[in-house]
C-alpha cells in the first residue's frame, strides 16, 4: 500500500492503535518525504522545469485542502478518539515541521533562483518615471442625492432620520395601519410575500409604527427607504422604488400644520415661486385624507409637456394620522393627534433632473451616471 493510499484511510482502517505501530507509520511517511525530495535534486532539468517540479512536489505534500499532510491530519488525527489524539498530535507536529523544512521552496533547484529573481524586482521597487494609473472619481447617484437634500430640508425643520427592515411583519405592514384585509394592496399580485406572516415592505409606514412604539410622543420623523410591489417595470413604474415618509405626534397638531409644512418643504425644494394646492383623497391610515399637488417648476403653472398641460404635478399623499393607528403605536389618540405624508424619491428626482425614465436609475449606465 502506497502512501498516498495510506493517507487516504484512517488508524482505525489501517489497523494501528498502540504507539509503536503509529510511529512506525510516521517514520515511513518522513522517509517518504525524503526519498521524493533527494530524487528531486538529483534531477538535471533547465530552470524553468526545476520551478514547476519544485511548485508541484510542495503542493503534493502541503497544498491546503489536498495536500497529503492535510490529508494525514484530517484522517489520522482528527479522525483519532480522544484518548490517543495526544500521542498522534505529537508526531503529526513532528512530521509536519519535517515536512516544511524539507520542502522550503528556497532550498530547491531552480525554484531558488525564480524566488531570488522576484525578491531583486521587489528591491528594486516600481519604475517612477512611469505615467501614473489615475481612477476616475465616482459621483453620488442621483436617487441619493435627492434623498439626502429632502432630509436635509426635514432636519432642518426639528426632524430626525428613522429606519426599519426592508423585511417585515404582515401586521407592521398593514394590520397596525388599518389596511382590512380586504383591501387590494394585499393581493399577492401587488405585494411580494415571503411566507403567510412576512413580506417586503411595500412602503416605509411600518417604521412609523416601530417608531411611535419605541419613542412615543411628541414624535417627528422622515423614514427613507426601500420599498418592493409586484410591478410590471415601464417607465413610471418598478418592482424596488424609494420612498420617504414624514410623521409628526404631539398634542394640538391639526391639518393646518401640514398644510404648512408641506408647503414650506415646497418652496425649499422646488422654489421660492412655488404654489401649492391640497385636494380630498382616502388612504386607511389616515383621516381626514389628501393629496397635494404643487405648481409646475418647468412652466410656472402655465403648462408643459411635464405637468400634461395642467400647470400642476401631483407630489404625493398625506392625511391626519388614523386615532386606530395611533392605539397600534401605543399612543393615546385622545391625547394627541399627528400627520403623516409619503412620496416617492425617484418621482422627485425624475422631476428635478427631467428624467423621462424610472428604469435608468437602476440600469448601471455609467452614461447616465456620469450627468450627475
Amino acid at each position: 500500500m502506497t502512501i498516498d493510499e495510506k493517507a487516504a484511510k484512517t488508524l482505525d482502517e489501517l489497523g494501528l492503535a498502540d504507539s509503536n505501530g503509529v510511529g512506525e507509520l510516521f517514520a515511513e511517511v518522513r522517509a517518504a518525504i525524503e526519498c521524493e525530495v533527494d530524487s528531486f535534486r538529483r534531477r538535471e532539468a533547465s530552470d524553468s522545469d526545476s520551478a514547476c517540479e519544485a511548485k508541484t512536489l510542495r503542493d503534493r505534500w502541503l497544498a491546503r485542502g489536498h495536500g497529503l499532510i492535510a490529508q494525514i491530519d484530517q484522517n489520522w488525527l482528527k479522525a483519532t478518539p480522544k484518548e490517543s489524539r495526544g500521542m498522534v498530535g505529537a508526531e503529526f507536529n513532528r512530521l509536519r515541521q519535517y515536512a516544511t523544512s524539507q520542502i522550503d521552496v528556497d532550498s530547491l533547484p531552480g525554484a531558488r533562483k525564480t524566488t531570488s529573481a522576484a525578491r531583486g524586482e521587489a528591491a528594486r521597487g516600481p519604475d517612477l518615471t512611469l505615467p501614473g494609473n489615475q481612477r476616475e472619481l465616482g459621483s453620488i447617484h442621483p436617487v441619493t442625492r435627492v434623498q439626502r437634500e429632502l432630509e436635509d430640508i426635514f432636519i432642518g425643520l426639528g426632524f430626525r432620520i428613522e429606519t426599519g427592515p426592508e423585511i417585515e411583519s404582515v401586521y407592521n405592514n398593514f394590520d397596525a395601519l388599518n389596511i382590512p384585509e380586504s383591501h387590494p394592496s394585499r393581493d399577492d399580485w401587488d405585494t411580494l410575500y415571503i411566507d403567510s406572516t412576512t413580506l417586503l415592505r411595500t412602503h416605509t409606514s411600518p417604521v412609523q409604527i416601530r417608531a411611535m412604539r419605541k419613542h412615543g410622543a411628541p414624535l417627528y420623523i422622515v423614514t427613507p427607504g426601500k420599498c418592493y410591489r409586484n410591478e410590471n417595470p415601464d417607465a413610471t413604474h418598478s418592482a424596488m422604488f424609494h420612498q420617504i415618509e414624514g410623521l409628526a405626534v404631539d398634542t394640538d397638531i391639526t391639518f393646518a400644520d401640514l398644510k404648512g409644512t408641506l408647503d414650506f418643504f415646497a418652496k425649499k425644494f422646488f422654489g421660492e415661486r412655488t404654489r401649492t394646492r391640497f385636494q380630498p383623497s382616502f388612504f386607511p391610515f389616515t383621516e381626514p385624507s389628501g393629496e397635494m399637488a404643487a405648481s409646475c417648476p418647468f412652466c410656472g403653472g402655465q403648462g408643459c409637456r411635464t405637468c400634461k398641460e395642467s400647470g400642476w404635478i401631483e407630489l404625493m399623499g398625506c392625511g391626519m394620522v388614523h386615532p386606530d393607528v395611533l392605539r397600534h403605536g401605543g399612543i393615546d389618540p385622545e391625547r394627541y393627534s399627528g400627520w403623516a405624508f409619503g412620496l416617492g424619491i425617484e418621482r422627485f428626482a425624475m422631476l428635478k433632473y427631467d428624467i423621462g425614465e424610472i428604469q435608468n436609475f437602476f440600469q448601471s449606465d455609467v452614461r447616465f451616471l456620469k450627468q450627475f
